[in-house]
């Protein structure tokens, strides 16, 4: 990944950077925020992984080895599929699936994280940021079952928000690590409309009403769906402006 941007705001003594293998405008990127005096973080137990796609997952795998990153699950091809993957840690416990495939305008490909209710989730998403539901997959043999949804259809050309229902479990801890999921939208005031009437519908809430963030002129709005999990609604043509500002 390529560092994009990265400031330091002792006044609220947090430090951030933004990190991809493209440009925000065009690209999925992670955010890392460091906390002043911060030692450590519990990622949970519901947030499952980010993935990356690769053109040569053997060597990605060695770079990670050298760079101090953890193998959980050498490169090989997944059970049952001729599909070549593989497990990594960073150095904070956050795991990375790997995914060998041709090359795509989307190397950071996919988020995860664990519903208990997956039907509800497939719906939430679809209606209140209207998504499309790619597939599902059930694994009884894995005691899982698999929804992928975005903005497209082909699920190796864009990002990927996978949810995972693990058959029988009925609760997953948060923990205090993964934040949230941005996605930009042409109306925060609209948009936010949306969402309310859908987690009146299906559950979920609205933690901050769509408005300007303070200090600055960017219009957003933050909710977490019915399971918890929380996105944040960043007006898009504020958002550029800010990346040329």
């Amino acid at each position: 990944m390529t560092l994009l941007r990265k400031k330091d705001v002792p006044k609220d003594k947090y430090s951030s950077a933004v990190l991809g293998f493209g440009q925000e405008e065009s690209t999925f990127v992670v955010e890392l925020i460091h906390n002043y005096g911060v030692e450590n973080y519990d990622i949970g137990t519901g947030f499952g992984h980010f993935g990356i796609s690769t053109t040569d997952i053997y060597q990605l795998v060695e770079t990670i080895r050298a760079k101090g990153g953890k193998i959980t699950q050498e490169a090989g091809a997944a059970e049952g599929t001729t599909a070549v993957v593989a497990f990594v840690q960073d150095l904070d416990g956050y795991e990375f699936e790997l995914f060998q495939r041709d090359a795509t305008p989307e190397p950071l490909c996919q988020v995860m994280f664990h519903v208990v209710d997956l039907d509800r989730s497939i719906e939430f998403y679809e209606k209140a940021l209207g998504m499309n539901h790619i597939v599902t997959i059930d694994r009884p043999e894995e005691k899982d079952t698999i929804a992928m949804l975005g903005y497209g259809d082909d699920p190796n050309q864009i990002a990927i928000l996978e949810l995972i229902y693990n058959y029988d479990v009925t609760e997953y801890t948060k923990g205090n690590a993964y934040s949230h999921i941005a996605i930009s939208t042409d109306d925060v005031y609209k948009s936010a409309e949306v969402v309310k009437l859908v987690t009146l519908e299906l559950g979920g809430k609205i933690i901050r009403q769509p408005g300007p963030f303070p200090g600055t002129n960017t219009k957003f709005t933050a909710f977490e769906d019915p399971e918890g999990w929380k996105t944040v609604l960043i007006d898009n043509q504020d958002f550029l402006k800010g990346l040329e500002e």
